[in-house]
């Protein structure tokens, strides 16, 4: 449900935020077209309205999709078991996380599982801090010993996490439970560990979570500073995008900022890490740093927000504010 991301996810799914006025579901398909996917099926549970109404077509970047909307959460595992008997999956299939930005080599990591003959594969990412993520142990061969989801910082074993692209056989579905909550870091990968049939692979990828404030925000600049390998903008000025709708003052200051359709920004404003999504209104003498102003809000005159403001669709924020702090405004 998108929780650390709200008040933007009370509107939309965390996984139809733009990305440089791109939802970012979008990115990850085009990643997966370029690796010969053409089927997708889309797991859905939260807004799922958005995805049908935004695709109406049933394809993104030149692969098919079809909606598996869930009746009632079922965790992760318990969601793959849905999606894959919802479309018939008989064969090798991946599960990609739909907030990643990564440019991971989905086929390489294809490939590994078959040569290791492996039931389950995982693609690792090395981080700083592993304790908001699954660690995982393997040995020399890639087989995974041990699966610790979420361990303390100076517990960890080592800073290889789960990074959310998974290689299955259909042989998996089998350990997946119906009908309740099922997680596939607690309760599956466990599993399969014990059988010694999990396997897992250091993508040596860029790769960022996209669900809190602050990432949602470096997925932006990235994507701006050209780091997502997978995507090239066009229509930069220096490292900032504004759609064409847009009306900006001349003498407004803008870096690292993206300013989507439709939206008006004021004289003398400065905005640096700044997201401002679609219809939202800065007016004049305000400064804003590493923020979100969510679509159709509008900034009082003189205002100074951030780091790290999130404004929720259609609140005004009164003239003369001023806001710091992981301040999130609005709400349902």
């Amino acid at each position: 449900m998108g929780t650390r991301l709200r008040p933007l996810t009370y509107e939309m799914p965390k996984q139809m935020l733009p990305l440089v006025g791109v939802p970012m579901i979008e990115g990850v398909f085009e990643m997966l077209a370029k690796h010969g996917v053409n089927e997708v099926i889309l797991s859905l549970g939260y807004l799922p309205h958005h995805f049908m109404e935004a695709y109406p077509d049933g394809a993104i970047a030149g692969v098919s999709i079809s909606y598996a909307v869930e009746p009632e959460p079922l965790d992760t595992a318990g969601a793959i078991r849905f999606a894959a008997q919802f479309a018939g999956v008989d064969d090798t299939f991946l599960v990609v996380n739909g907030d990643v930005l990564t440019d991971l080599d989905v086929s390489a990591l294809v490939a590994f599982h078959h040569a290791h003959g492996a039931e389950g594969t995982i693609a690792l990412h090395a981080v700083e801090d592993p304790s908001r993520f699954g660690v995982v142990v393997t040995d020399d061969e890639g087989r995974v010993s041990t699966f610790i989801e979420k361990p303390p910082r100076d517990e960890a074993p080592t800073n290889l996490i789960n990074a959310g692209t998974y290689v299955f056989e259909p042989s998996v579905l089998s350990l997946i439970d119906a009908g309740r909550k099922v997680s596939v870091e607690r309760e599956t990968f466990p599993a399969l560990a014990a059988k010694g049939t999990l396997y897992a692979m250091d993508g040596h990828a860029y790769w960022l979570d996209t669900g809190t404030p602050a990432t949602f925000l470096q997925a932006n600049i990235d994507v701006l500073n050209g780091r997502d390998t997978e995507r090239t903008v066009q229509d930069l000025i220096g490292t900032t995008w504004r759609h064409a709708t847009s009306r900006i003052a001349a003498s407004a200051q803008l870096h690292n900022t993206v300013v989507d359709r439709d939206c008006v920004i004021g004289e003398n404003v400065i905005l640096d890490g700044v997201v401002v999504m679609a219809g939202a209104v800065v007016h004049d003498d305000v400064q804003i740093r590493a923020s979100i102003i969510g679509p159709r809000a509008v900034i009082g005159s003189a205002s100074i927000l951030g780091p790290t403001c999130v404004v929720g669709a259609e609140v005004t924020v009164a003239d003369g504010s001023e806001l710091s702090g992981v301040v999130q405004l609005g709400g349902i």
